[in-house]
């Protein structure tokens, strides 16, 4: 296995730049997630690290090898697609196995790999089977396991659980964390689904346009957005922002005042610059942070657009001078659309940006 380091790396298709002076290290045995919204270049960055696509600019390292050069079979690497591209006249074993009898590898030692991965994969009892006999989810565990048994440097996934249903993708999501703890291999997986980025990675990459917005792990991110875009991006439902000026009139409490007047006190978050406070311009508050106040507090008053009875939880959707948003409350029957609440942010959770979407 190998650890995979990226340097001022420039990505360009003529003109135009989509991958713009990206750092960063992913450590041997680490599992991590690439995420973004479809352009931000994190499927680009998956090419240039399998070596299907060229560098601009930009050193790349695995392990102590640069390997800029190197074509993808030198790299070492196995990449894992959205299409699961077997060949549909091959059975299992003769899919996992196609790989190394192209390149003669010993019949006793191909038997022995592909045995190996496919009971990792619990696959062993479709080896026999040709592709058009397995589910969705046991044609990408072949796919994975064609990947295993060239004993790669670096695994590389490319959005490989988008074609599965829901409840599939949640089963494979388990699958693949267990698949990383009992392989200990680099692990790099492209997705732009936030929940399979938080539930799976060791290191959460966070790109917005061609840029690496953030990175660390997934708590750290969800916890300390660096911008409006990560904070929103990453949490469902996702993060209100609404604008706001900030002070704190007694040196502990902080008071948000919003445009029509209406103000919010609650605690200083940690970490927030005190004495940048005069630079915020908006909050970010998220769905679970928001809570019902009486209405003798004060507070901001909303009214219930919209309720998702979840069984255990609601979701209002509620309306505000400043648009709509969504909070997250434990199921009660007290709760109607119409109704006007009243309400304010959990101490020490509000989340202060400035003009420019950056973190105060």
């Amino acid at each position: 296995m190998a650890s995979v380091e990226i340097n001022n790396l420039v990505k360009k298709f003529g003109e135009l730049e989509v991958l713009q002076d990206i750092s960063l290290t992913i450590p041997d045995g680490e599992f991590a997630v690439i995420v973004g919204a479809s352009g931000s270049g994190k499927s680009t960055l998956l090419r240039l690290i399998s070596g299907l696509e060229g560098i601009s600019s930009g050193t790349m390292k695995f392990g102590d090898r640069v390997v800029n050069d190197l074509a993808p079979v030198e790299r070492g690497v196995a990449m894992v697609f959205q299409s699961y591209a077997l060949y549909p006249h091959m059975s299992v074993f003769e899919n996992m196995a196609f790989g190394m009898r192209e390149r003669r590898e010993p019949k006793e030692q191909i038997q022995q790999k592909v045995e190996a991965a496919a009971k990792i994969l619990q696959i062993g009892h479709l080896l026999d089977r040709k592709p058009k006999q397995l589910s969705g989810g046991q044609m990408q565990r072949v796919a994975i396991g064609r990947a295993i048994v060239r004993d790669p440097s670096v695994f590389l996934f490319d959005e490989p659980l988008s074609n599965l249903d829901a409840s599939l993708r949640a089963t494979m999501r388990v699958e693949l964390k267990k698949l990383h703890r009992e392989l200990g291999a680099t692990m790099v997986y492209v997705t732009h689904d936030q929940i399979e980025a938080m539930t799976m990675a060791d290191k959460i990459f966070v790109m917005h346009e061609g840029k690496v917005e953030q990175f660390g792990p997934p708590r750290e991110v969800f916890s300390k957005p660096a911008s409006v875009f990560v904070a929103t991006f990453i949490g469902s439902p996702k993060t209100s922002i609404l604008p706001c000026r900030a002070e704190t009139p007694d040196g502990a409490q902080l008071r948000m005042s919003f445009a029509d007047g209406e103000t919010l006190s609650t605690s200083i978050p940690e970490g927030a610059a005190v004495s940048r406070l005069g630079d915020v311009s908006q909050v970010g508050v998220r769905p679970d942070d928001w809570q019902i106040l009486p209405e003798t507090a004060q507070g901001l008053d909303v009214r219930i657009a919209n309720l998702e009875d979840l069984g255990a939880e609601l979701l209002l959707q509620v309306d505000s001078p400043y648009g709509e948003f969504t909070i997250r409350q434990p199921f009660s029957d007290m709760h109607a659309v119409g109704d006007q609440l009243r309400l304010g942010i959990k101490p020490g959770t509000a989340h202060l940006f400035d003009s420019d979407g950056k973190r105060v």
